[in-house]
């Protein structure tokens, strides 16, 4: 049963509380839980990697829709993946959202997250999916790569992103090797070529590479002729198209395919904590985020990502995913924690 907002709720119906883990890392943890943070001892406590506003418009529809409080506890995906495996069953947590799915698998793994219902899981195409059920895809971000073509021709880009390691791009890219989205393209490169390929194509990496703080930062730079082309996912070039294209109106977009590494797909996950306080209400709204109002608030919305579930269409202006050609990869096999053994090894992180 739905539980009402109390009177002093009313005016403002989501609680956005950040978290501020200063010092973590993946090793890591910050102590606390979100239990802490809740007015109400009712409301549904969802961790969230996931863009705020996406996530706000999806609680403040939710809590319309069915009158269930809900709090945000906001981070970025390996800081709260963590702060879930350190809190383990202790945790006050009903929902774990993330932007990429590493964090995901690493909840996972530690045997944290519930089965998601199966009227859930049947909104959502398999390959979108992890084969456990234990969590969900939600949205999905292609990998692109962003050129200059004042700087380079459309002829002289790679045709794969491993052969961005090879000595003649020293210098030349740009990638944000820091941040949690590089890391998940890190991931498909070891899914794909196995350990002794992804090490290698690190290396080559940290030779060449210019590193930036962010994918804004990466586009940013290309559009400058900072460098002729940068790693970065495809809604930050479409968004900024969208506005002004301040950030990217001397750029274009490349789309490896082929099944290329480059060509990756990470797909945002959903998940319900084994130990949620409200697990009824939590799979409720994860059915929400799933259904078809949930998907078309994204793909209406500002983000330009995609959405993966109830046959809901991305924006027109995006290719179909059908036509990425992506790589086939278990969503739920990404191995977060080996790639950044493997990028520390190489001095990215």
């Amino acid at each position: 049963m739905p539980s009402r907002l109390p009177s002093s709720a009313r005016l403002r119906h989501i609680l956005v509380v950040p978290v501020v883990l200063a010092g973590l890392a993946l090793a890591g943890c910050a102590g606390g839980t979100a239990g802490d943070d809740a007015a109400n001892p009712d409301a549904l406590v969802v961790y969230n990697a996931q863009h705020e506003q996406l996530t706000e418009e999806w609680a403040d529809a939710f809590t319309k829709e069915t009158g269930i409080e809900v709090v945000l506890r906001n981070g970025d995906d390996s800081e709260l993946a963590n702060q879930l495996v350190q809190e383990g069953t202790a945790s006050q947590a009903d929902v774990f959202l993330t932007e990429n799915s590493p964090a995901m698998s690493l909840v996972e793994e530690a045997g944290l997250f519930a089965p998601v219902d199966e009227s859930t899981l049947a909104l959502v195409p398999e390959q979108f999916r992890p084969a456990s059920g234990l969590w969900t895809g939600i949205a999905a971000r292609s990998t692109v790569l962003v050129y200059n073509p004042e700087l380079i021709s459309e002829s002289e880009l790679p045709a794969s992103l491993l052969d961005l390691a090879d000595p003649e791009w020293k210098g030349k890219w740009g990638a944000a090797p820091a941040k949690a989205d590089f890391q998940a393209i890190v991931s498909a490169v070891l899914a794909t070529q196995g350990e002794d390929g992804a090490r290698e194509w690190l290396a080559g990496m940290a030779e060449n590479a210019v590193e930036y703080r962010n994918n804004i930062v990466t586009m940013k730079a290309v559009n400058a002729g900072e460098v002729p082309v940068g790693i970065i996912y495809h809604y930050y070039w479409f968004r900024d198209q969208d506005a002004a294209a301040e950030d990217s109106a001397n750029t274009k977009l490349h789309y490896f395919g082929n099944q290329d590494p480059g060509a990756f797909v990470s797909i945002s996950g959903g998940g319900v904590l084994e130990n949620a306080p409200h697990p009824d209400e939590a799979q409720q709204f994860l059915a929400f985020i799933a259904g078809e109002q949930g998907q078309q608030i994204l793909g209406e919305g500002y983000s330009f990502e995609y959405p993966v579930a109830s046959d809901v269409a991305a924006k027109a202006e995006l290719p179909p995913l059908a036509e990425l050609d992506a790589p086939t990869i278990d969503p739920s096999t990404l191995n977060g924690p080996a790639v950044i053994e493997l990028m520390t090894e190489a001095g990215l992180l």
